[in-house]
């Protein structure tokens, strides 16, 4: 799952920086928590697209790309957008 997350978000935003970590194991046991060791993510990125954009606008496009995804397999996403 984070190897898709940093392929569709390079693909999309094109950005300058961008690391996805998997911090599935930081909510292991918590209520709702699929408990998969693969369902929680942080994401930063950097790229010109969301420089433009105010902080929950660019958080919303993110999660506009990757919507299937939240649908599905990720629990919880946290962003860092980098200006």
């Amino acid at each position: 799952m984070k190897s898709e997350i940093f392929h569709k978000l390079n693909n999309y935003f094109k950005p300058t920086q961008l690391e996805v970590l998997n911090e599935s194991h930081l909510h292991s046991g918590h209520e709702h928590s699929p408990n998969n060791g693969n369902s929680h993510f942080f994401v930063e990125i950097k790229a010109d697209t969301l420089i433009k954009l105010s902080r929950v606008e660019g958080q919303k496009l993110i999660y506009k790309v990757l919507s299937d995804e939240m649908k599905t397999k990720i629990h919880a996403l946290r962003i860092k957008i980098l200006y």
